[in-house]
């Protein structure tokens, strides 16, 4: 995962999917660990800055390979040690939140869910435009029966950040996901024309054309976004799939002497954008 607005972290020292599907964390500081993590950040005030913040990604990183090894205490550990080794490093707190999010959901818990909303409210304090964090917060909203809450947050965003296409792509999302397909395809359009260099922005409007049974469209906003980055396996595929169905649709066609184009998505794995 990626933000468009600040500098990526290393790709490996994130959770992966959507927070639904992200680590998760411990309610509460790690018991007998505490003193380890004061002695690391104590020699961290000692060491520069710069190595603060490297040793907390090196930590970020861990955390989510332990995560997605199944090893979720000692993960929940290694993001608690990024925050404690650097304080002002968003990408610490949204792993933690993602992670005691998902805690919360497996576990029904509210105390989960209110301590992930706090992780993920100082996450957005330290990097106001952290797109995964924005996500996450809104998809906890809904989780916890607050959807108007989750498309203020994110409208707020967009509102805050007018020539920036990230925060509507994310409220497109929301209105996806609440069967409001065509205010989604606005917002999809929006984004496209301030930002028209965005993959993510055109892979999501050729995924919504697809879901809305237009293969034609969608299949020319997927070729827009491998254009702009071809390390999208996921969308060389729908390519290749859209475009076999497109042509097969076509010979049809001409075989029984129209020319009529089916206009039906063949199915497949509902990837998030």
């Amino acid at each position: 995962m990626t933000s468009a607005a600040f500098p990526p972290a290393d790709q490996s020292s994130r959770p992966i999917g959507r927070p639904d599907q992200a680590p998760p964390r411990s309610e509460s500081p790690l018991g007998g660990g505490l003193w380890l993590l004061g002695a690391f950040a104590a020699g961290c005030v000692l060491a520069s800055l710069t190595g603060c913040q490297w040793a907390s990604s090196g930590q970020n990183a861990q955390g989510a390979r332990l995560y997605q090894q199944g090893q979720y205490s000692a993960a929940m550990q290694e993001f608690q040690k990024a925050i404690t080794t650097d304080p002002t490093n968003p990408d610490g707190y949204y792993n933690l939140a993602a992670a005691v999010h998902q805690q919360g959901k497996q576990r029904n818990d509210p105390e989960s869910f209110k301590q992930a909303e706090s992780l993920y409210n100082q996450c957005l304090d330290h990097s106001p435009n952290h797109v995964e964090c924005h996500r996450g917060l809104a998809v906890l909203l809904v989780d916890t029966q607050r959807p108007d809450r989750a498309f203020a947050l994110l409208k707020n965003w967009a509102a805050q950040n007018p020539n920036y296409s990230e925060p509507r792509i994310e409220v497109a999302r929301l209105y996806e996901e609440h069967g409001e397909p065509q205010t989604a395809l606005k917002y999809l359009e929006d984004a496209v024309q301030l930002d028209a260099n965005n993959p993510r922005a055109w892979l999501a409007l050729g995924r919504l054309r697809e879901g809305m049974g237009d293969p034609t469209q969608a299949l020319q906003n997927y070729q827009r976004a491998l254009a702009i980055n071809g390390m999208q396996p996921m969308v060389a595929e729908r390519v290749a799939a859209l475009s076999r169905q497109i042509n097969s649709a076509q010979d049809a066609a001409l075989s029984q002497g129209g020319t009529r184009m089916a206009t039906t998505p063949l199915p497949y794995d509902n990837q998030r954008y």
